[in-house]
């Protein structure tokens, strides 16, 4: 038995296709099936019913993998344990980013990140929440940054900042003339929202909830971007909510339509998170080092105080 032949039965359980776990493990699809075979004859079992469609493991299989994923994390684990003593800082790293963070943040650290660590590969994708506690515990990303708290026990999650909301309010809303906000004063029946599937959208109704009544068909307008939020309320058809580093970018003509709230500001808070296997620790250690630094700077420059974050809203 060898630390490569459970690999290619993992991708074989994952794919149910022995062509597409040879694709992804980079052989030939007859070397990863005699290489399964040998297994499967050394330990006098079948791992793969082969005659159902796509391929299903077997009850022994599917206890089999189990283990199987624990042996290759600890394999990974002396690579990185080595890494460590050397004071290596390098390799391929793979990241998901939400949807509601990746435009503002990834601009803010890519770069100074990889001029500091050009050894490190980064692989950055942009991904649901949902999908990204799913790649972290099957072991197909290193890390992310989400909203949190996400309460999941195979989850590790090391805050990176809080980030406040602010309010985007056109001239002709009721709002306008309101130098700061209160939580009390939104009210869902004119605020626009990003679209059913943001977690985003399920913070600012949690939100909303606390001060005020909520229906389901109060919402009728809703995107799946900021900025077409922004461009909707600037004809009239509501207020809005940004996150605090989306309004950085925004016009200056634009700017004159936020409003920030009064003391506590609600937030979210955002954090790097990672599988508790602790994998790559370096490399997310100089990662946290490099994106908390930067955004405290922005955060700071621009004098927002946060008090009392709220942290039960979460956001993609």
């Amino acid at each position: 038995m060898t630390i490569t032949q459970l690999r290619y039965v993992l991708a074989v359980a994952e794919y149910q296709n022995f062509t597409k776990a040879a694709e992804k493990t980079f052989v030939t699809q007859p070397t990863l099936s005699m290489q399964i075979q040998k297994l499967e004859d050394e330990l006098d079992i079948l791992i793969f019913d082969r005659s159902k469609k796509p391929i299903e493991l077997t009850e022994v299989g599917k206890k089999l993998v189990q283990q199987a994923k624990n042996i290759v994390n600890e394999s990974e684990r002396i690579q990185d344990i080595v890494d460590q003593q050397k004071g290596f800082i390098g390799g391929e790293f793979k990241i998901g980013i939400i949807p509601t963070i990746m435009p503002t943040l990834l601009p803010m650290f890519l770069h100074n990140f990889i001029k500091k660590y050009p050894k490190v590969k980064l692989k950055i994708e942009e991904l649901t929440t949902e999908t990204i506690m799913e790649r972290l515990q099957d072991g197909h990303l290193d890390a992310a940054i989400a909203a949190t708290p996400l309460q999941n026990e195979n989850i590790k999650e090391r805050v990176l900042y809080y980030e406040p909301f602010v309010g985007y309010i056109p001239s002709s809303h009721r709002l306008s003339q309101k130098v700061k906000i209160d939580i009390s004063d939104l009210d869902v029946d004119d605020m626009l929202l990003l679209e059913d599937g943001h977690c985003f959208r399920d913070g600012i109704i949690n939100l909303c909830k606390t001060q005020k009544s909520y229906k389901e068909e109060s919402f009728q307008l809703e995107s799946g971007s900021f900025e077409t939020l922004i461009k909707l309320s600037n004809e009239g058809l509501g207020m809005t909510l940004l996150p605090y580093l989306h309004t950085l970018d925004i016009s200056e003509k634009e700017k004159s339509n936020l409003h920030f709230f009064n003391e506590p500001s609600p937030a979210r808070e955002v954090s790097l998170i990672f599988n508790k296997s602790e994998l790559k620790m370096q490399i997310i250690e100089a990662l946290h080092t490099t994106i908390a630094g930067i955004v405290k700077g922005a955060i700071t420059f621009q004098n927002v105080k946060i008090i009392s974050p709220l942290s039960k809203i979460k956001s993609d």
